[in-house]
Formats: C-alpha cells, sequence, structure tokens
C-alpha cells in the first residue's frame, strides 16, 4: 500500500452555523491520482481547502505527514498582471533553485504549455493566463497537487500533453474536472461528495459510473426493504396502542420517526438519481445546402515575422442540412477564421460562400458576449421585460425555464455579475437553446460546466435535428454529440474525416503507418472516410519484431539513468555529466512511451490482417 500523506477523519464542517460536512472521512497515499467528482454545490472546493489546511475543520482529526508540500492551481493572476510570466510561475520558489533546474523547469513545463516567460500576464489571453496558472502550480511539484479544471481553455493536443505529465507524476495529484476523457486517462481512485459524505470508489475513474450505478441501486434495494418494515410498523400504530403500555408508545413514537426519516432519506434519493430532460430542439425548416465553400482562400500577414499564414486555401466543402461537425486545431489554426466567414462575419480573400436564404444561426461564443454583466438573469433572457420568453415555439415562464437549467426560481432577479463561470455558461445555453435557428454553433460550450449539466446539453444536442457545428476539447463530448469532424492542421491543410475524435484519432494513427513513397499527401477538401484497414506489410513486421529489443534497452537506460540522478553527489563531482543526464532522462522516458506506443499500434494492424 501507497504511503499515507494525508488523512481526514470524523470531520464536521460548518458553514453559516449550519452542518455542512459531517463525519466526513478520507485518506490520500503517495502517488495516488485522485478524481473529485460531485454535483455543483457537493463542497468540492470546500474539500480542496481542507487538504490545504485553507479551510480548518470544527471538529474531527485532520493528519498530515511532516514536511508534506500542497499546491492548489490557481483561477487567475489577479494583482500579478505587471509581472512576467517567468516571475510569476517562479514566484517564491526561485532563490531555492539553480539556475540550470529553472531552465529545465522551463523546457518541461512551460514551453509544452506554449507560454513565452518573457511576456507580461497583462498581455496574454484568457487560455493563456489559465496556463500560467497550472504551470505555476506544476512547476512548484508539491506532494500533493490540485488541479481545479485544469483543462478548461487548452487544445487536444495540451490536453493529451497533461495527461502524460500527470502520470508520470510522481506525487498525489488530485483533479476536479468535467472532461471524462481526461480523468479516465489520469485517475486511480476517485473521491464521490454525495450528500454530505465522501465515497471511495477504489478503482479510476473509467469505472465510476458502473461502480456508482451499482452503488445506488444497493441503496435503492435497501430503501425498498426499509419501505416494507416501515409500512408494517405504520399499520401497527394506526390500529391503536392497547392499554397505553409505555411500551407500546414508545413503539409508535419510534414508528413515526422511522416513517419521517424514510421520507427524507427518498426524497434524498431521488434528487441523486433523477436526471435532467428538457424536450427534442427542432430546427426551422431549411434548404438541403445550407452552406457552400467554393476554392475559399484566407491567409493572414502575422504581426512577429511578417510572412504570410495560410488559413484557408482552394477549400471546398459543402455542408447540408442536418450535418454534426465538430471542429479541432491549435490556437492560431483556422478554426475561429472559418466559422466567421461561415457566419459571414469575415469575408475570403479568394473563392466565394454561399449561404441558403433561410440560414438562421445561433452562436454560443466562450467569451460570453451576449451575456450583459449588469442585468439579471431575467433581464438578459427577456430584454423587454416580460415575465414569459418564447423557447422554440412555446411560451414559458421565466422561472421555470431557469429552472429546467438547475437556477433556483429566485436567482432569476440576481446580476449575472455574481455568477459563477459554471452558471454563466448555463445561462448562455439557456437563452442560445430558446431560439437554436437551424445552424447552432457552439465554441467551447463545456467550459466550467459540470458533468450533470454537461449530460443534459449532451442529450439537448443529440436530439437536434438542424445543422451542427462543435468546437470542444471534449473528447467525450464530440465522439456522442458528432458525426463529421474538420481537423485544421495548420498551413491550410484542412483534414475530414466521418466520426468523433476517436475516429479522428485513429485516422491519424493510420497516418503514421508507412505508405508507399508514390503517394503524395493530399489536403482534404471534404469530409469523408479515410481511415481504411492498413496492410501487415514485411517492412511493419520487421519493425514489430525489432521493438521488444529497442523497448528492453530504453527501460535499461532509464533504470541506469535514475540510478546515477539518485547520487546526491554527482553534480559537485561533474556537473557536465549531471546536465547531461538530466536532459537525457525524460527524453528515453518520452522515447519509450513512442516505442510501447508504436508497438501496441503494429500489434492492432498485426490482429486486424490476421
Amino acid at each position: 500500500m501507497s504511503d499515507l500523506l494525508l488523512s481526514v477523519e470524523d470531520a464536521s464542517v460548518l458553514i453559516a452555523g449550519k452542518p455542512f460536512f459531517d463525519n466526513l472521512s478520507f485518506h490520500i497515499h503517495s502517488g495516488r491520482k485522485i478524481a473529485l467528482v460531485g454535483k455543483n454545490g457537493a463542497g468540492k472546493t470546500t474539500l480542496m481547502n481542507i487538504i490545504t489546511g485553507a479551510r480548518e475543520i470544527d471538529d474531527g482529526k485532520r493528519f498530515i505527514l511532516a514536511g508534506t508540500s500542497t499546491g492548489y492551481m490557481q483561477q487567475s493572476t489577479k494583482g500579478c498582471e505587471e509581472q512576467t510570466v517567468r516571475d510569476y510561475i517562479f514566484e517564491g520558489i526561485k532563490e531555492e533553485l539553480e539556475e540550470w533546474d529553472i531552465d529545465y523547469r522551463i523546457e518541461m513545463v512551460v514551453a509544452p504549455l506554449l507560454l513565452n516567460v518573457d511576456d507580461r500576464l497583462k498581455n496574454l489571453s484568457g487560455g493563456q493566463r489559465r496556463r500560467a496558472c497550472l504551470a505555476r502550480s506544476l512547476i512548484e511539484e508539491p506532494d500533493i497537487l490540485l488541479l481545479d479544471e485544469p483543462t478548461n481553455h487548452m487544445d487536444l493536443e495540451l490536453i493529451e500533453w497533461l495527461e502524460g505529465y500527470i502520470n508520470n507524476y510522481r506525487g498525489s495529484v488530485v483533479i476536479v474536472s468535467h472532461d471524462r476523457r481526461f480523468l479516465a486517462n489520469t485517475t486511480d481512485r476517485v473521491f464521490w461528495l454525495d450528500r454530505g459524505e465522501i465515497k471511495t470508489a477504489p478503482k479510476g475513474f473509467a469505472h465510476f459510473e458502473q461502480w456508482s450505478r451499482e452503488m445506488l441501486e444497493q441503496e435503492g434495494r435497501a430503501l425498498h426493504n426499509r419501505a416494507k418494515k416501515v409500512e408494517q410498523e405504520i399499520e401497527w400504530a394506526n390500529k391503536g396502542v392497547k392499554a397505553r403500555v409505555k411500551r407500546n408508545v414508545r413503539r409508535q413514537g419510534e414508528a413515526f420517526k422511522a416513517r419521517d426519516a424514510l421520507e427524507r432519506d427518498q426524497k434524498s434519493y431521488r434528487r441523486v438519481t433523477s436526471t435532467i430532460e428538457l424536450p427534442p430542439m427542432t430546427a426551422e425548416q431549411s434548404s438541403q445546402n445550407m452552406v457552400e465553400f467554393f476554392n475559399v482562400g484566407k491567409s493572414f500577414i502575422d504581426a512577429e515575422s511578417g510572412s504570410e499564414k495560410k488559413i484557408l486555401e482552394n477549400f471546398n466543402m459543402r455542408i447540408k442540412k442536418k450535418d454534426r461537425i465538430g471542429i479541432l486545431g491549435r490556437n492560431g489554426s483556422g478554426k475561429t477564421s472559418f466559422l466567421r466567414m461561415l457566419t459571414g462575419e469575415m469575408k475570403a480573400d479568394t473563392g466565394k460562400v454561399k449561404r441558403a436564404k433561410t440560414l438562421e444561426i445561433a452562436y454560443f461564443d466562450q467569451s460570453r458576449s451576449m451575456l450583459n454583466d449588469a442585468k439579471s438573469l431575467k433581464d438578459n433572457l427577456c430584454p423587454e421585460g416580460a415575465d414569459y420568453l418564447d423557447v422554440r415555439g412555446k411560451s414559458r415562464h421565466i422561472c421555470g425555464y431557469l429552472k429546467d437549467f438547475l437556477f433556483d426560481p429566485e436567482d432569476a432577479w440576481r446580476a449575472v455579475s455574481t455568477l459563477s463561470g459554471g452558471q454563466k455558461n448555463r445561462l448562455m445555453l439557456a437563452k442560445i437553446l430558446a431560439k437554436p435557428g437551424n445552424m447552432l454553433i457552439m465554441d467551447e460550450p463545456t467550459n466550467d460546466l459540470d458533468m450533470d449539466t454537461l449530460d443534459m446539453l449532451t442529450g439537448i444536442l443529440k436530439s437536434y435535428d438542424g445543422t451542427l457545428f462543435v468546437v470542444s476539447h471534449d473528447r467525450d463530448f464530440l465522439d456522442q454529440v458528432v458525426t463529421k469532424t474538420l481537423a485544421f492542421e495548420g498551413d491550410a491543410n484542412v483534414e475530414g474525416i466521418i466520426g468523433g475524435y476517436s475516429d479522428y484519432l485513429e485516422y491519424k494513427r493510420s497516418q503514421k503507418s508507412e505508405a508507399p513513397k508514390s503517394e503524395k499527401k493530399t489536403k482534404s477538401s471534404k469530409v469523408e472516410k479515410v481511415n481504411a484497414p492498413i496492410a501487415f506489410t514485411f517492412k511493419l513486421k520487421h519493425e514489430l519484431e525489432q521493438l521488444p529489443k529497442a523497448i528492453k534497452e530504453l527501460e535499461k537506460e532509464i533504470v541506469d539513468l535514475e540510478e546515477l540522478m539518485n547520487d546526491p553527489d554527482l553534480y559537485t563531482k561533474d556537473a557536465d555529466k549531471f546536465t547531461s543526464i538530466s536532459k537525457r532522462f525524460p527524453k528515453a522516458k518520452s522515447e519509450l512511451e513512442t516505442a510501447e506506443l508504436r508497438w501496441l499500434e503494429l500489434e492492432e494492424i498485426k490482429a486486424a490482417a490476421n
């Protein structure tokens, strides 16, 4: 078993004088990767603060192993605007590090997060600032690292890099995230905050759905059995108590107490097991062809280098009614420009974009520009001040409609500025989905959403019968709601693949396999199926046979390097050797991971060929 770093036992936490947690117990062992899940308001932030010690418990015991450090990913860089990225991320620890160590950490963490250490925070975008917060928490290398929605505003390549980093991280990690695939790929335990209690799943998030379903089914059976016993006791109590015997009077009172307790537990159970359901979304009548791109070209002049940056070149695509298209690509690859040309907000340099006359676009903007922070939720949904709004052709009271999106009726009069990021996203969804038009564009709609709201959104979009575009870093979400994928690879290269993110990933893997040199890589100008079976050639067979030896040699090299690095006197004895080993070690681990993945890939090709 892993070494115990932190333990909380029988803890009570009061908020505003009322019990929030009671008999709270959990343990964090060295090296554990833990997913922290629960509904909005379940207490995830409070639990994080208990772990760091920022929030004291009101009763019970909190033990932390002497010398154990904790680190919490900050949510903003407020108050640090004038600092450079370097000063911000190394604040408080720079004095403890040698110059070579600072350079090493920049290479291993800051560079992969696409940050320039000399940039000032005030000049960074919102996504870059968030990555700076993440870099700061990773650079500190605490024994217990707490990450709150670390993948927000990240593209898929960065998320995959972060997965690898967490999996190789020597300390313990506690992660709050709505990204199911990310949690499944990085965790080996789950802390489930459920109705004031914490339940620990013995496996990672990949197994959580089945485990939690079994737990709830078990609870449901127990409640059913309790209901039968209480029913019998109440039936006895209603017959009257003969001779008013004290024993019988006490039993009668206990029967009614048991009934009340059962009703409270049944109500609590129904809240947990109930799902949010909204009526299906139907689109307005539209043409068969919604938008057509004919030989479209678009480029920009890079402000720093002065060189031309191509976004699209001779791009042709026909977008039809009921297409469901996911959009992937790094920042700056052309996703936003494509969407702006799609809506008519931006003109093409060459070629033509033709839109259907019946086209009605609803746009979910990740910057939430449609919301007026100074106004209430009600005034944002009903600018004219009415109490009812039109929701897809039906009149709905504002309070009832907000309830569909997990708001309390009283929230209707709150200012939008008082909402959290997740609540603002839910309000945006309520506004957009009231009248989605016949083309719905969703730009990063999953940011800051909890899993219940994400499930609701997934269900709504799956029922939408209009044309759908989704830009998202959430791989599981994409797999569920889109049937085609446009991948902006940069330099005007746009790949079109039938299916969601998993199909795109399979396609990219197939591209890495050996292809005849006479075949030239062509730019995909329309969505089409490209992931055909790959032949298991003699060359691939030879490569597969050589890989086990290469893997074994890399494993041995890594063990040898680790032994050398464990020598505390190595730097003083031979600084050059120490620097060389420090640089080689991460590269060797990366080469080993690549070799192992390639071995698995070739085994799959071999199995498919047979």
